[in-house]
């Protein structure tokens, strides 16, 4: 067994059980919080977390990894808050940086110029291992969208390589699928900086219909994140499900962890744009996905894979 770092303290792996690997709790901007946006009120946005973190426990949910890092809005006291009042729940929180372009201007004259390591690494380290606001992190997070590799991109994704290789943390990556960043993944984060694709849940796999492309990835020691249910943006809730059904009956259960990406709250979401997320909730998964995909053939004992099995693994290191 391996002790897994949460908000809460520290567990055995074997204590996660069914896990969700990507959920946030919250999502937020904090310049645009503090002075433009007028519906954020902490107590009850705190209040409602509880509320709905303690729905999700009680179907059976013992974990969540919430890779909220910076650039998303990651203040762990907040978390630490939410946590206390639903302690039944694992939190396992990362660290990491989210770009899709530039480096957040923190780092802007904190690069690697200043001396002979890139000071994102210790930040990483740090967090991994003495702990943030009393919170030690338990995964890395970065980022590589449709730009592709830009050097912010690639800047962090090495600064969470080489953190890796000083911790053993596993990573998380946001990927799109659409323009198969995996590709980039696996050239710079493993090849080149030595991270072992089994270390590696590549976030938002779900988003590809291309079961060929997803299989070659998952055979190379991948995991896949089938994360976004809910989210029926790039494709629809039918074919991400239909995606997921093939992989299963390819004998690719075991490459796989399912969530929803879901948020309590997210502050760049405008009100009415939430009427075209209307089942982006915590509870999707377990009242409509499972359903779906036992109907199509999944069985009880990959369903249990997926979400309690690989996550013990990617945290077992």
């Amino acid at each position: 067994m391996t002790s897994v770092p949460t908000v809460l303290g520290a567990v055995e792996s074997d204590a996660l059980g069914m896990t969700y690997m990507h959920e946030h709790v919250f999502v937020l901007t904090a310049d645009a919080q503090q002075n433009w946006t007028d519906e954020w009120e902490e107590e009850e946005r705190v209040a409602d977390a509880v509320t709905k973190l303690t729905e999700l426990a009680a179907q059976g949910v013992q974990t969540i990894v919430d890779p909220t890092v910076v650039g998303l809005g990651r203040y762990l006291p907040r978390i630490r808050r939410v946590n206390e009042q639903v302690p039944q729940l694992n939190i396992v929180a990362a660290t990491g940086c989210y770009t899709y372009g530039d480096v957040p201007f923190f780092f802007h004259h904190r690069g690697p110029f200043t001396g002979p390591d890139d000071p994102m690494v210790e930040l990483f380290v740090r967090d991994l291992t003495e702990g943030n606001h009393g919170v030690v992190a338990g995964m890395l997070k970065c980022a590589i969208d449709e730009p592709g590799l830009t050097p912010g991109v690639e800047r962090v994704m090495r600064a969470v390589g080489q953190a890796h290789q000083r911790t053993g943390a596993p990573v998380t990556v946001h990927t799109h699928p659409g323009t198969q960043t995996a590709v980039q993944v696996k050239r710079v984060l493993c090849d080149e900086e030595g991270v072992e694709p089994s270390a590696v849940v590549l976030g938002h796999s779900g988003d590809s219909i291309d079961v060929d492309h997803l299989e070659s990835l998952a055979q190379q020691g991948f995991t896949l994140g089938m994360d976004r249910f809910g989210i029926n943006v790039a494709t629809t809730f039918e074919a991400r499900a239909d995606t997921l059904v093939q992989l299963c009956r390819r004998g690719l259960a075991d490459r796989m962890v399912l969530s929803q990406d879901a948020a309590c709250y997210i502050d760049w979401l405008p009100p009415e744009a939430r009427a075209f997320l209307p089942q982006w909730h915590y509870l999707h998964l377990q009242q409509d996905v499972l359903p779906y995909l036992r109907d199509a053939g999944v069985t009880e004992e990959q369903i249990t894979t997926m979400l309690v099995d690989v996550p013990r693994r990617v945290f077992s290191r």
